[in-house]
């Protein structure tokens, strides 16, 4: 979840995923995908960094990751002779 705030100031949280757009018009709106409309203080450049730093924490949390022990991820010797089977489905299925 983000955090913005409404015209009066008021903060709410709102679920990143769920915006389809967002509208500069002067105001900012954010419109999400079932066309609810929420009109914010933040500008359209402050709302993508609250969701690219929303995202990255997202993955930064996943991977256990830190900003003092990030460490680089150990890759085989032989890049050539790594095998990644693809997924597959029984036949008949759709």
């Amino acid at each position: 979840m983000i955090i913005v705030r409404r015209l009066t100031g008021q903060p709410f949280a709102i679920n990143p995923d769920l915006i389809e757009r967002i509208e500069c018009t002067p105001d900012t709106i954010l419109v999400l995908l079932d066309g609810t409309r929420y009109i914010v203080n933040e500008s359209l450049d402050e709302i993508v960094a609250l969701i690219q730093d929303h995202r990255a924490a997202i993955v930064a949390r996943s991977l256990n990751i830190s900003a003092t022990d990030a460490a680089p991820v150990e890759r085989p010797a032989d890049d050539d002779n790594v095998i990644v089977p693809l997924p597959t489905r029984p036949r008949g299925e759709k």
